[in-house]
């Protein structure tokens, strides 16, 4: 498949949001208590034969990027390492110390996805899809595998290190 990955642009937005409606219920996502419109992001599509295979959206504040979605239609082929690959680079390019993101303790092939390409699991918000569905009540008691969706689980990447900070968990 000959990918071509770009930025998000207003022209594609329509689909975007499509997706994203399709996706996940709407292109409202919360994480950690924020609402994050995510149609209206920015973020990168994966394009092949001018058809839409895969879109990332993001934030960067804080010095941090926050992926907020990552969507492959069409699995096995490279679409979300790729995706996830460009928005590294333009991080890194930022100067942001981390690219992370949140998935919930349902999306255990998710989750190996992430480590598998680097990111390590540095926070288990407990419990804390209770208080996202106050603000996005369509998130299902239930998820992947019949299992119940309670906690948020932050994944990270580390960029850049800020001057004079250790890893504890180096520590001998």
């Amino acid at each position: 498949m000959n990918l071509k990955i770009r930025e998000l642009t207003d022209v594609e937005r329509d689909r975007a949001r499509g997706l994203l409606a399709g996706r996940w219920g709407s292109p409202v996502i919360v994480t950690c208590g924020t609402c994050h419109q995510a149609d209206a992001l920015p973020g990168f599509v994966v394009v092949a034969n001018g058809q839409l295979k895969g879109l990332l959206t993001y934030q960067v504040a804080h010095g941090d990027c926050q992926v907020i979605t990552v969507d492959s239609l069409v699995e096995g082929h490279g679409i979300g390492t790729a995706l996830l690959e460009t928005v590294l680079a333009l991080a890194h390019s930022k100067g942001c110390r981390r690219v992370w993101l949140i998935t919930t303790n349902d999306n255990t092939a998710a989750i190996r996805f992430y480590q598998q390409r680097g990111f390590e699991l540095v926070t288990i918000h407990r419990k804390a899809v209770n208080e996202s569905r106050k603000l996005k009540p369509s998130i299902p008691e239930r998820g992947i595998g019949g299992i119940p969706i309670r906690d948020e689980i932050e994944l990270e990447r580390r960029i850049h290190e800020e001057p004079g900070s250790t890893d504890a968990g180096d520590a001998q």
